[in-house]
């Protein structure tokens, strides 16, 4: 399944997409993609819909964060080598973890906000895994049963911020559209693979980045057991699992974002986003 939420925003309603690529309404069946539809019994009840019954949203609306009422925004950085060697880091022992706060959750499609003061915002296409089975002290055998599924996020980065500014990385992480999720939750029955999927970035027209979620130093079921350690997972949260070489702060020069530029990005099996850049007011 290929769940979504659509309308405007603060006032997203459930849907999913069916296989003519309408978006068909589950506000009758569900209140959010969030919680406890995303658990195991929750995402049954859907499969088990006739899906034709279910009403047509007009087409061109918009999509909201394909995940509602987001408990925790995990991020892993630096989880691929050659990101990490144009970063000019070396490639950790153990997974880096930080957070994204959940203001900057915004749609797949959503204007991207330039911060004030900023002068090296950048983009990084990452592989977002949702929870959907609690748990904590998880085995990393049983890491992929607590999945629901799979969706596209820009991590957007302010580098200044981040790395400059004297404080942990969430300072340059977490401001306000710097989440852009979706389109849709793609559920884990439909990604047999996670650690073969192409994904790829682009900057007004120009491919940046060019990678594969094979190339992961850390895996999926043992990022998801390894925070287990640290906190418990609840339905709802969203992993992001780091980003391939190509992001702006690499480039020689680096390139960062400014007004005006226009985004794409997107992972096989997952879908695409377009973010346009804009000042913040």
């Amino acid at each position: 399944m290929k769940l979504l939420r659509y309308g405007p925003q603060g006032q997203e309603q459930p849907g999913l997409l069916d296989r003519d690529g309408n978006v068909r309404d589950l506000s009758s069946v569900v209140d959010d993609i969030a919680g406890s539809t995303l658990l195991p019994a929750g995402l049954d009840r859907l499969r088990a819909l006739d899906v034709g019954k279910l009403p047509i949203v007009a087409p061109g609306s918009r999509l909201g964060a394909c995940v509602g009422r987001i408990g925790k925004f995990v991020c892993i950085g630096l989880n691929y080598s050659d990101h990490a060697a144009e970063s000019s880091m070396t490639p950790p022992a153990e997974p880096v973890i930080f957070n994204k706060w959940t203001s900057a959750v915004v749609g797949p499609n959503d204007d991207v906000e330039i911060p004030r003061n900023s002068l090296k915002t950048d983009w990084e296409v990452e592989l977002g895994v949702v929870i959907g089975k609690p748990g904590r002290y998880i085995d990393e055998s049983a890491a992929l049963d607590h999945v629901a599924g799979y969706c596209v996020i820009n991590d957007v980065s302010e580098r200044e911020f981040q790395l400059e500014r004297g404080g942990q990385w969430d300072k340059g992480k977490g401001c306000d559209t710097f989440g852009p999720t979706g389109p849709w939750l793609v559920t884990a029955d439909e990604i047999p693979d996670p650690h073969s999927l192409g994904l790829w970035l682009e900057v007004d027209g120009r491919r940046y980045q060019n990678g594969s979620t094979s190339n992961m130093i850390f895996r999926i079921p043992f990022i998801v057991a390894y925070l287990s350690r640290f906190m418990s997972l609840q339905a709802g949260d969203v992993i992001s699992t780091g980003t391939p070489a190509g992001v702006g702060l690499g480039q020689k020069p680096p390139v960062y974002l400014r007004a005006g530029n226009v985004i794409r990005l997107g992972i096989d099996g997952l879908g695409e986003q377009r973010q346009v850049c804009r000042s913040a007011s």
